[in-house]
Formats: structure tokens, C-alpha cells, sequence
């Protein structure tokens, strides 16, 4: 792997905080064991820079995505973590200052996966860990994880969230894909369990962002709250679920609508939004234009395009510029 373009002066340009990858021992590994999509099956690092220089974003923070790294077999997960936060560190390295990287983790390993988030963060500096919304039968806020939370809150670290989803709800529509209702869906589900379980609150220096502007989340706010009610009633321990949700971070991916941004806006101020483009099912120049048309000021377009990144992420604190700085 080696540079094609010459980078960019660090301050340049958006900050991309979901944005995918697919690492070749990745494709060779799991495409055996579950198909991976194609458009990741063609991806480059070329392919993203190019992406990224047409929609002005300096810098791309890639993740791993669906179908996930571990199918049944930890030590194959572990395995495959490493070997794609390796190739992560490299591409970051190769491209100079146009890639970060949340590590990928072999959950529900909790074991492997708090060797592999202190190799990541330590080693690799990567910029903080991936998650996925479940695992098997278990949402984050599920007791089995807590050791991994646990550690990300004593380190602060940041912990980029997707969705993915349980085989429950495959094939529920016909013709419908679960990407369109069930990410946002199970989103909204992983929310709920780490929010109500009081795991968002024990865990409270863990810096979640949720993908796709927080799923269905902000649209059932006003459920949430009811929910805290009967709560309150029945003697349990006291949610305060608006202040957990506005707490939390969330991205723009496939979510730059005037109805999805506004909903967001009312359990989250600007400086908790992030840009985020879901290549390469997603466009950044489409993203940016459409993000545009959202009603949203400038400042509030610097900060969601740029600066609220460049707050959150330890690799921008020495080169803390405005966007489109050259």
C-alpha cells in the first residue's frame, strides 16, 4: 500500500467520521464465510481519497461495517481484528493526514477485545474503538460487555457505533432491505439498552457516536420519556433519558434531510453532530450538498462539518484550524 496523491495540510477540509474499508485479508477471510458486499469488495484507499477530495473532506476516520468480524470462533476474530487495525495504522501512515481509524474489536470477545482496544489505542494510536449496535442476542448496555466499558470509560475513549442486525429481523419486508428500517431500528435499540440499564450513566467518560443521526431514536423521544415515568412510579432507579441521549454524539450519514436533521436538533445541539458520508454507499460531495439544504447556519455547518471532529479527536488537538484552510 502506498501513497498516490500527496496529502493534504492538516487542518484541511471535512472530517469524515463514518467512512468504510475493507482490508484485503478481510475480503479474502470473510467473503468465505458470509458474502461481503460489492461495493466494499471494490474498495482502495485510492477510491476514498478520490471520494474525499470531491466532497472537500480532508480527513476520513474508517471503520469496519457489516457483516462484522467474528462468526462463531474468537480466535479467528481476534486474528482478523488485528490484522485489519494493522492495515488501518498503515493506510493512516501511507496517506498522511487523510485517514484515522476506530479499531475493529472481536466482540463479544470481552477478552480479546480489551487485548486488542489496548494494542489499537497504545500501539496503533488508533482514534478510538468501533462497536457494532449487537451481538448475537446481547445490546450494549448488556451486563456481558461491561468489562470492556468499563475500561473505555477509564481511558475516555471514543466508541463509534453501527448497526448492524440480528437474524430476527432479516427479511421482515419483501423487497426492502434491512439497511433502510432495521439500521436505524436496532440504532434506537442499542441506545435504549445502554440508556435504561443505567450503563450509559455508570460509563459516563465513554464518548459513543451513533451512526445515521441516531437511528429512530429521536423520533420516539417523547416514549423514551414516558418510559422514564413509569419508571419513576414503579420505584426503580431514576433515568434521566434526555440528558443520557443529549450527552451522545451522532453522525450524518444517510441522515442529510431537512425532517431527519430537525428531529435530531431537539435531543442534540450542533456541537454534538458530526459529518459522515457511509462511503462507499454513500457520497461525500452528495452528503455535503444535501447537508447544506438542512436549514443549518454557517457556524453550525463549520462546527458539524469540522470542528466538532477536531474537539473530539486527540489526532486534531495540535492542528485545530477552520475547514478549507490551506
Amino acid at each position: 500500500m502506498s501513497s498516490t496523491r500527496p496529502s493534504r495540510p492538516p487542518g484541511a477540509g471535512r472530517i469524515d467520521v463514518h467512512h468504510h474499508l475493507c482490508p484485503p485479508a478481510y475480503a479474502d477471510e470473510v467473503n468465505r464465510i458470509k458474502p461481503v458486499f460489492k461495493a466494499l469488495l471494490d474498495w482502495s484507499p485510492a477510491r476514498s481519497v478520490e471520494d474525499m477530495d470531491r466532497g472537500d473532506v480532508g480527513t476520513a476516520i474508517v471503520s469496519m461495517t457489516t457483516p462484522g468480524l467474528w462468526f462463531g470462533d474468537d480466535d479467528a476474530a481476534r486474528r482478523l481484528c488485528r490484522a485489519c487495525n494493522e492495515y488501518s495504522a498503515r493506510m493512516a501512515s501511507d496517506y498522511p493526514g487523510r485517514f484515522g481509524f476506530f479499531a475493529a474489536l472481536p466482540l463479544p470477545d470481552v477478552e480479546g477485545s480489551l487485548r486488542e482496544a489496548e494494542y489499537a489505542l497504545d500501539v496503533l494510536k488508533a482514534d478510538g474503538v468501533a462497536l457494532f449496535t449487537c451481538y448475537q442476542d446481547k445490546y450494549l448496555g448488556d451486563a456481558h460487555f461491561h468489562p470492556l466499558l468499563a475500561e473505555l470509560h477509564r481511558r475516555k475513549a471514543v466508541a463509534y457505533t453501527h448497526p448492524t442486525v440480528s437474524d430476527c429481523w432479516i427479511n421482515l419486508v419483501p423487497d426492502v432491505s434491512e439497511a433502510t428500517i432495521e439500521y436505524g431500528t436496532d440504532t434506537t435499540r442499542t441506545i435504549a439498552s445502554l440508556v435504561f440499564s443505567g450503563t450509559a450513566s455508570r460509563y459516563r467518560d465513554i464518548r459513543f457516536i451513533f451512526s445515521h443521526a441516531g437511528g429512530t431514536m429521536p423520533f420516539l423521544i417523547g416514549r423514551f420519556l414516558q418510559l422514564e415515568r413509569n419508571r419513576a412510579k414503579r420505584g426503580q432507579p431514576p433515568i434521566a433519558a434526555e440528558a443520557e441521549v443529549r450527552r451522545f454524539f451522532y453522525d450524518t450519514a444517510q441522515s442529510c434531510h431537512p425532517a431527519v436533521l430537525a428531529a435530531l436538533r431537539q435531543v442534540a445541539d450542533a456541537g454534538r453532530i458530526l459529518f459522515g458520508t457511509d462511503f462507499p454507499w454513500g457520497r461525500a460531495n452528495e452528503h455535503a450538498t444535501a447537508l447544506e439544504s438542512c436549514g443549518l447556519s454557517a457556524t453550525e455547518l463549520q462546527a458539524i462539518g469540522r470542528d466538532n471532529a477536531v474537539r473530539l479527536l486527540s489526532r486534531f488537538h495540535d492542528h485545530a484550524v477552520v475547514m478549507g484552510g490551506e
